[in-house]
């Protein structure tokens, strides 16, 4: 399936079978907005992907349709998960990826939050 960051979202989507725990993960944080879990395949040390509870395709799609509450509770949640992760004196960097050309596998808006090394810059 090509995923191009725009819907009809998937009700049936990996993300969203966790959010209705019918998939096991391993959680590192919950609140009203968000669950974290650790990425199954890390990139780093510390691979955590923060997903927004309610259906949106891509950053784009939440951006749009999300209330500003919403936007201001996902991004607080982001924070507070590389806060309590340890993340926050040497750094931590955020991706999101929307559409075929950026590589998103899931069509459920998520962030991943890498750390805990050094990690190389993107090639320009």
């Amino acid at each position: 399936m090509r995923i191009n960051g725009k819907g009809p979202y998937d009700p049936q989507n990996v993300f969203a079978r966790i959010l209705r725990d019918e998939i096991p993960c391993k959680k590192v944080f919950e609140n009203e907005w968000v669950v974290a879990f650790h990425d199954i395949s890390p990139k780093a040390p510390v691979h955590v992907l923060i997903i927004p509870r309610q259906p949106y395709v891509s950053f784009m799609d939440f951006h749009s349709k999300a209330s500003p509450e919403e936007i201001v509770g996902v991004m607080h949640s982001v924070g507070e998960v590389a806060r309590q992760l340890g993340l926050e004196e040497n750094g931590y960097r955020l991706i999101t990826n929307a559409g075929p050309d950026s590589g998103q596998e899931v069509p459920h808006f998520h962030i991943h939050l890498l750390g805990g090394k050094a990690l190389p810059l993107f090639p320009v």
